[in-house]
C-alpha cells in the first residue's frame, strides 16, 4: 500500500487539509495518508523544509512526500517532483528542498505541465493530488512532467565561516513546539570548523560554551534533587536529534515561564555566533 504524507501550514481550523485527504481518497482508495504538520507558519519555507527534512527517513523508501507551502504556480514558482533519497517529493520550487537536497543528489527532477488539463485555484488539492496518486500507481515522473537539472536554493541554511577558519556566523531556522531555538549550524560543520577547541557560542546577550548530547546531560543526577541549585529552566545548548545546535531551557514551559526563544530574545533568522579559541 502506498504511503502519501502532507506538510502544509492549512493549520487545523480550515477544510483545505481534509479537502485534500478527501480527494486523495477519490483518486486512489488503497492508500494510506499520513500527517507530518499542519501547522507550519505560513509561506514559512525553513520551518517546512527542516520538518520534512526530519520526518522522511522515517519512512519507507518510496513514500510521496505533498509539500503544501507556498504552492501557488507562478513564472517564478513553478511545481516540481522530485526523486531525492528513494523518496518522492511535489512542492514548489521555491527553496523548500534547499536543505534536503545540499546533502542529498536528487536522482530526478521534473517541472509539472499538467496544469492545462486541471482548472484550477488550489494546487495542492488538484495538482499535487494527481501527481502524487499517479507516482503511487507506478507511474514515472517523465509522463506529468519535463525534466530540469536544478532546483531553486536558498541562502538562509548556509551558515557563513571566516577565512581564518575560527567563526562560524549562523541563523535562527526554526523555533519547536518547546520554545526552543534550532540553529542552521550543524554537528557536522562544527566539529570540522572547531576540531576540538573551546569555543562560546553567542546569541544576543546568553552565551554557551558546553554543548550536551542531550537534555538531560545539562543536569547533574549524581546531586540529590533537593539540593541541585539548577534544574528546571536551566539555560543549555545541546545537539538535538536532528544533529543541529539547538538553544534550550531544560523542561521549561512556554506557556508559563517562558521559554527559550522569548527568555533569549530569539526570533527566526536572528544570528547565532560561535567563536573557537
Amino acid at each position: 500500500m502506498a504511503i502519501i504524507t502532507l506538510t502544509t501550514d492549512f493549520g487545523e481550523k480550515d477544510y483545505f487539509a481534509g479537502a485534500v485527504k478527501g480527494a486523495i481518497y477519490s483518486e486512489l482508495s488503497d492508500v494510506r495518508i499520513v500527517d507530518i504538520s499542519h501547522s507550519v507558519s505560513p509561506f514559512h519555507i525553513s520551518e517546512a523544509a527542516y520538518i520534512i527534512k526530519n520526518a522522511y527517513k522515517s519512512f519507507p523508501k518510496g513514500t510521496i512526500h505533498i509539500i503544501g507551502i507556498d504552492s501557488e504556480l507562478t513564472p517564478e514558482n513553478k511545481h516540481l517532483a522530485v526523486k531525492l533519497d528513494e523518496h518522492f517529493f511535489i512542492c514548489a520550487n521555491n527553496g523548500i528542498l534547499s536543505l534536503l537536497a545540499s546533502e542529498i543528489r536528487p536522482e530526478k527532477i521534473v517541472e509539472i505541465n499538467i496544469h492545462d488539463k486541471i482548472q484550477t485555484n488550489f494546487p495542492v488539492l488538484d495538482v499535487f493530488v494527481k501527481v502524487a496518486c499517479h507516482i503511487a500507481r507506478g507511474g514515472t515522473l517523465e509522463v506529468i512532467g519535463k525534466s530540469v537539472s536544478q532546483i531553486k536554493y536558498t541562502k538562509q541554511f548556509e551558515p557563513i565561516i571566516n577565512s581564518e577558519k575560527n567563526q562560524i556566523l549562523g541563523h535562527v531556522i526554526y523555533v519547536d513546539n518547546y520554545g526552543n531555538v534550532i540553529t542552521n549550524i550543524s554537528r557536522k560543520l562544527f566539529e570540522s570548523i572547531g576540531k576540538g577547541r573551546a569555543f562560546k557560542i553567542s546569541a544576543r546577550n546568553v552565551n554557551f560554551n558546553v554543548i550536551y548530547e542531550t537534555y538531560s546531560h545539562a543536569i547533574n543526577f549524581d546531586i540529590e534533587k533537593e539540593k541541585r541549585k539548577e534544574e528546571d529552566g536551566k539555560k543549555l545548548a545541546v545537539f538535538n536529534s536532528a544533529g543541529y545546535i539547538e538553544l534550550a531551557m531544560y523542561k521549561s514551559n512556554p506557556s508559563t515561564v517562558g521559554s527559550a526563544a522569548s527568555l533569549f530574545g530569539l526570533e527566526y533568522r536572528d544570528t547565532i555566533t560561535v567563536n573557537f579559541d
